[in-house]
């Protein structure tokens, strides 16, 4: 049982490790023209600039459109860079 106990401690002690980690990663993606997205490893939003010619009435569908996608890479990215991350902290997983 203290052999359980040592490696939930560890694999705790992992898991922390690999979240200060994510928390420090920061990633930024312009994937969509216009668009630049700036998060972290943890998934958390930093920043986000949009070019003028996207703002205006007449651009609002192709706004949210574009911003959905930008979103959506800026997630894949910062999973992709986790899922990397936790592999080479915990190669036994």
């Amino acid at each position: 049982m203290l052999d359980k106990m040592k490696k939930l401690m560890e694999m705790k002690k992992q898991a922390d490790q690999i979240k200060r980690q994510l928390d420090g990663m920061v990633m930024e993606v312009d994937d969509v023209r216009g668009i630049k997205i700036t998060i972290t490893g943890s998934q958390n939003f930093q920043s986000l600039e949009i070019d003028e010619n996207l703002l205006g009435p007449q651009n609002k569908s192709r706004l949210e459109s574009e911003l959905l996608k930008s979103i959506n890479a800026a997630i894949k990215k910062s999973q992709r860079q986790a899922a990397q991350s936790m592999a080479s902290l915990m190669p036994g997983l």
